[in-house]
Parts: C-alpha cells; sequence; structure tokens
C-alpha cells in the first residue's frame, strides 16, 4: 500500500551571523519547530518536544483515571465488621492487626460452615405433612359403584351362549349344563358378540333396587347409571355423568346419605362348572366409593357387602396434596391418555392394562375403553387373562402410575346388623312376595352416609423453603461478621473498581504504544541535509509550475512543502 508523506520546512532566505559574530548555516541548527501560545503579543514559546511530553502526561493521566481508593480507606467506610481493624490508614501492620485478622478470619470460617450446612439442608429437599380438619356448611355426595358378584344371570344363558362361552365359564361340551337353558337369542343374521352377551346377561337395576332413599327422600334406578367393569355391568349412584346435577348433603349421621335395599338374586347365580379367572364363590355385591373424576377400580378397590345384613359405612372425606418433584414424587403433568381427561391412578392403570392387552393379544376386555376388537372367549382364556394377571402381580415397570399432585378419598368405617330380624322377616317376605328364606338369602341394605360435615387435609410442606434458606444465611452472617446484603453489594462494588483501573491502565499503554507506532521516526536536521531532492530546494528562486505552487513571501521565511 503506498505511503504518502507531507512535511513543512521552514528556513531563512538569508544567512545571518549568528550571536557572537560565527556565521551558522540555519540547516546546522537542530530543527525545532515553534507553537505561539497565550495572546498575539505574548513571546512565551514552547518547543515541540515540551508540547509532545505534556500532551502524553495528561493523556495518561485522563486514561488512568481518579487513582484508586487503597483498601485502608475501603474498609473503614464499609460496613463489614472487623477489616476495618485490619487494614488501618497510616499504620503498619502489627499485633493488635494480627489478632483481628485472626479473630475475622475464624468468623468467616464459623459463617462458611454454618451457611454450607444449611445449604446441604435445602438441597435434600425434606417435606412436612400436614393434618387439618375443617367445617363445611355443605359437601358434594361421594360416587357410589356396586356390582353383583355374578355377572351372568343363568335364566338369560342359551345353548349357543355355553358353546362360545365355555372357556370363559368353565364349561364343557360333554357336561350337563344342570340349569334350563333360555331360548336362543335374536342376533338378526350377526356373529356372536361379547358386548351383546354382557348387556343382555346382566343383573338389571330394575331387579335388584328394591327400595333407595336418598336424605328421606325417594329415588329410583334412573339415579344410577351403568358402567362396565372387570365384574361386567355395574352402576354408579350420583356419577355427574347422566346430566343429572351432583348431590349434595348437608348434615352428617345416618338418615342423612343415600340408603339402598337390593336383591342379590342367588337364584340367578350361574353353577360353577369348573375355576377360571371369572368364576366367583362369593354371594354379594362389591361397593367402591370414589370422586366423581375417577373412573371405579372395583375388582381391586372395592369392599364386599354380604346379603343378610344392614351394612352402615360412615365416611369421611379427604383431600389429599402432595409435593411434585424434587420435594416429593407426584405427578403434576396432564395425563396423557386418549381415554380419560383427568389423572388418577385407577384412570393410569385401567389406561395402561388397556394398552397392554391391545399390544400383546390385538384385543381388549369388554369394560375397558377405546376402539379395539373385543377379545373372544379364547382370548380371555389364553392371553387377556394371563397377561393381565402376570402385569398386576409381576410387571411393575410396566404401569407406574405415580400418585396425583390433589386428589380426594374416602375413608371408611364398616358396622353390621343381621337382617332381618325374626320379627320382620314375614312382613318383608310378604312385601315383596319372597319366603323368609329368600329374603334372608338375597337382601341386603347398604347405609352410606358422612360421619360428621367435614372433612381432613391431609398436605404436603415444603420443611425448608429459599425464603427460610435466605434468612438463615442473612442471621449467620450479621452474628458472625456483621454484615448484610448491601455489604456483599459494596464489596462487589470494589472489585468493579480494581478491575476497571486495571483495565483502563492496561489500555492506555496499549494505546500509547500504537501511538508512538503510527507517528513514525523522528528525523535530526542533518537526515534532511544529507536527503538530495531537499539539497535543490535550498533558497529556489522559481518552482516548475507543474511541480510545486508558488508561496508568496512572508518576511524573512519561505514555505516550501515536498
Amino acid at each position: 500500500m503506498p505511503v504518502r508523506i507531507t512535511c513543512t520546512i521552514s528556513f531563512s532566505t538569508d544567512d545571518e551571523p549568528a550571536s557572537g559574530g560565527a556565521y551558522l548555516d540555519p540547516f546546522d541548527d537542530r530543527y525545532k519547530r515553534v507553537v505561539r501560545v497565550g495572546s498575539v503579543g505574548d513571546s512565551k514559546v514552547a518547543t515541540y518536544g515540551e508540547r509532545y511530553d505534556d500532551f502524553n502526561a495528561r493523556e495518561d493521566e485522563e486514561a488512568e483515571g481518579e487513582p484508586l481508593m487503597d483498601l485502608a480507606e475501603f474498609f473503614g467506610g464499609c460496613s463489614l465488621h472487623g477489616p476495618n481493624h485490619i487494614f488501618v490508614e497510616g499504620k503498619k501492620f502489627g499485633v493488635r492487626q494480627g489478632l483481628w485478622a485472626v479473630v475475622f478470619l475464624l468468623a468467616v470460617s464459623m459463617f462458611v460452615v454454618q451457611v454450607v450446612d444449611r445449604v446441604i439442608y435445602y438441597l435434600q429437599y425434606d417435606h412436612i405433612t400436614m393434618l387439618d380438619e375443617r367445617e363445611a356448611k355443605e359437601m358434594v355426595f361421594p360416587a357410589i359403584t356396586f356390582c353383583n358378584y355374578n355377572t351372568f344371570r343363568r335364566s338369560q344363558i342359551s345353548y349357543s351362549d355355553l358353546l362360545f362361552m365355555g372357556q370363559l365359564l368353565g364349561y364343557e361340551e360333554s357336561m350337563a349344563p344342570g340349569i334350563p337353558l333360555a331360548p336362543e337369542p335374536d342376533r338378526q343374521g350377526g356373529r356372536f358378540s361379547l358386548a351383546e352377551f354382557f348387556n343382555r346377561t346382566r343383573h338389571r337395576i330394575e331387579d335388584m333396587l328394591l327400595d333407595c332413599k336418598f336424605r328421606g327422600r325417594e329415588c329410583g334406578p334412573e339415579y344410577f347409571r351403568e358402567i362396565f367393569t372387570r365384574y361386567g355391568k355395574c352402576y354408579t349412584f350420583n356419577s355427574g355423568q347422566d346430566g343429572r346435577p351432583l348431590l349434595i348433603t348437608t348434615k352428617g349421621g345416618t338418615g342423612n346419605g343415600l340408603e339402598i335395599m337390593l336383591d342379590i338374586q342367588q337364584d340367578e347365580y350361574l353353577p360353577v362348572w369348573g375355576e377360571t379367572d371369572e368364576t366367583s364363590f362369593e354371594a354379594g355385591i362389591k361397593v367402591q366409593i370414589h370422586n366423581q373424576d375417577e373412573p371405579p377400580f372395583i375388582d381391586q378397590l372395592g369392599f364386599g357387602v354380604a346379603p343378610g345384613f344392614q351394612t352402615f359405612v360412615s365416611c369421611q372425606e379427604q383431600r389429599l396434596t402432595y409435593l411434585p418433584p424434587p420435594w416429593g414424587d407426584c405427578k403434576a403433568t396432564p395425563m396423557d391418555s386418549d381415554f380419560f381427561s383427568t389423572y388418577s391412578i385407577t384412570a393410569c392403570r385401567i389406561d395402561c392394562e388397556t394398552r397392554y392387552l391391545v399390544e400383546n393379544c390385538n384385543c381388549r376386555m369388554v369394560h375397558m375403553p377405546g376402539d379395539a376388537p373385543y377379545c373372544t372367549p379364547e382370548q380371555y382364556k389364553d392371553c387377556a387373562d394371563p397377561a393381565l394377571d402376570f402385569l398386576v402381580e409381576r410387571d411393575n415397570d410396566y404401569c407406574v402410575c405415580e400418585t396425583p399432585c390433589s386428589m380426594t378419598r374416602y375413608g371408611k368405617e364398616l358396622s353390621f346388623v343381621k337382617i332381618p330380624s325374626k320379627a320382620s322377616a314375614k312382613y318383608l317376605a310378604k312385601k315383596f312376595n319372597k319366603s323368609e328364606q329368600y329374603i334372608s338369602e338375597n337382601i341386603l341394605v347398604l347405609d352410606i352416609f358422612f360421619e360428621a360435615l367435614n372433612y381432613e387435609t391431609i398436605e404436603q410442606k415444603k420443611a425448608y423453603e429459599l425464603a427460610g434458606l435466605l434468612g438463615d444465611i442473612g442471621g449467620q452472617m450479621g452474628l458472625f461478621i456483621g454484615a448484610s446484603i448491601l455489604t456483599i453489594l459494596e464489596l462487589f462494588d470494589y472489585l468493579y473498581e480494581v478491575i476497571k483501573y486495571k483495565l483502563c491502565r492496561c489500555s492506555a499503554k496499549k494505546r500509547k504504544r500504537n501511538t508512538n507506532n503510527d507517528r513514525g521516526a523522528v528525523l535530526s536536521l542533518d537526515d534532511v541535509k544529507r536527503h538530495a531532492p531537499c539539497e535543490a530546494l535550498r533558497t529556489p528562486s522559481t518552482y516548475p509550475a507543474n511541480i510545486l505552487p508558488h508561496h508568496p513571501v512572508q518576511g524573512n521565511f519561505e514555505d516550501f512543502t515536498c
């Protein structure tokens, strides 16, 4: 890259004798450029070298800024206790300062130990469980689901049903049915359907329900919604999904809940031809009390009610709140399911079991949601039942259902009395047109109510929160070193000033080196005289028009530009 150099030379047009009579060539004297300062009449001048040195000095002072505050001055005005006795302005480090330094280091060490202990405890993420009991003016009555232990009614079984469902019922063709068989159903030319079989042979709520009262008012079969479970067709009271508003109760105790009298219809129970997973040896009903947002999981969470007894179930609502990780292990994210919108343990289990059977057997059981085809009786026996048993008993890694962060459950206390009494047996037999023996073997009464109009809250809380950690650190900081959060800001501010000062000094030195390199070399007047082109320029009389412009005479000096 070409470099263009421009220089200005001023010299006298006449050779004058120097002081003392000696003649000196103007080029023999060292070249100095003079700069006039002050007013026009002021004779005070400064040489170029002096001017340059003064400029550099001022530039360095501006770059470095104000002088840095030393430690003694800083700690003298700092709110931190101790260092102001160690760093004392104008005094050397002596015994007194040494003792203060030892005490201050011990205090800082104790402070650090306490802080580390508190931080370790905080990172353990412990929680505590708080139990409280609260009163309410009214409470929503829970959903009540019940199933008959017998899934299929014997009076509805036809010969073709036995052939198709034999493996599921334990029946073989070589066996005698032992029961009168029903006429063949009209399937309208269609194949055997498992869903149609379950619907046709179920125990009907209209036949089972003898009496129903809620809070002393009559209720009928329309208050119950049909639902499929592992026990077949079951019925749910106050489900909230039948278009009816949820029922509430305003008092506790018997007579302020649900009271139903049921006929379990033991004469409709199927004989036991052989043992299968669907075979039941019990007589009675199975009941589950649950929240409306939770599907029933009655085969594992229900309790049994026997005929010949009146069963009193005293309930208390419990509202549980769990903490998500890392303090707890509850599930805070929404449920990723095609069948349920609200997460619960039972919804997760049903969803997981359905997916497991569809993946392994390419079918689903009747009570499972979805649109996969129903399993055939052969698939029930050979794949579905064994797979489900394996999933429930052994494969704990596939169906991992976490506890929801918020859930409602119902604590229960059960008590029983014999029904009917000898005095009421004849009356009930006459009322329902049954024998006394039938009444004692088939009739049961279920009475479900709230013990009191209150509920329990079981809530997990963080044992040590961030606010507590900061409070403990602040207390230890004030106790041992007399500091606060503003003291920390003071230390950071001083550290910032130190870093800024060091960076500015480094930047000034680097800029100074770059400036010297940009200005190039300084030539003496002897070097200029030895330069041939400049020799030809001494006291010229004329200038070529195409080389240099003509400069008018300025007193005793001429200016040339080369």
